[in-house]
């Protein structure tokens, strides 16, 4: 895994009790290196499943890819927001191993050392907006919502957007599976997401 330079700090309006700071990223001791790299290897993997772009319309660009990453840690937080200190500490370290792993992609496109803080806090906002907006529309039960939010993010400038309703579904099944995912489970980064049915 590769690091670079991370944003600043966001609070979370829909999670209160966290507030990320990226500025101790890479200054911190990961204590916990072994079971975030196959927690996170876990969730990236969920993320590149091919239905998700063959059949639920994501697309397979790199925007598509984006979002599907941010879909899969949306997920995993929400899931982790009421785990114990240390799968909420997990959570906390897979979140920021996402935002390194976005900086170099960043680099590795090329992006001008200079451009890179601007384009990461911009996809920083972009990724606390998803999870506000996820987030309100799951709390609520509201696959309609939620399907409406996806199309927004996902198809952002098509007058025709491509129907996201099932991976709304998808997102609703993934979040009931993760729920009865045990805390040790959690807490030795063992979690996964369920295929696309």
């Amino acid at each position: 895994m590769q690091q670079g330079q991370a944003p600043a700090g966001v609070k979370i309006e829909a999670f209160p009790e966290k507030t990320m700071i990226f500025g101790r990223l890479f200054r911190k001791k990961n204590n916990n290196q072994t079971i975030v790299d196959r927690q996170y290897a876990a969730l990236t993997a969920a993320a590149r499943m091919p239905d998700l772009y063959e059949r639920l319309n994501v697309p397979d660009t790199v925007m598509g890819r984006f979002e599907m990453l941010s879909i899969v840690m949306i997920l995993f937080f929400r899931r982790t927001r009421t785990s114990a200190v240390s799968g909420q500490e997990i959570a906390q370290e897979i979140v920021d191993a996402f935002f390194q792993d976005i900086d170099y992609s960043i680099r590795e496109l090329g992006i001008g050392d200079n451009s890179v803080p601007k384009r990461m806090k911009k996809l920083a906002g972009m990724f606390y907006g998803r999870l506000e907006a996820y987030s309100k529309a799951m709390d609520a039960g509201d696959r309609e919502a939620l399907a409406l939010a996806l199309q927004r993010n996902i198809y952002p400038e098509s007058p025709a957007p491509a129907d996201v309703s099932g991976l709304a579904g998808w997102m609703m099944a993934a979040e009931a599976h993760l729920s009865a995912v045990p805390e040790e489970m959690i807490a030795s980064g063992a979690a996964t997401l369920p295929p696309v049915v």
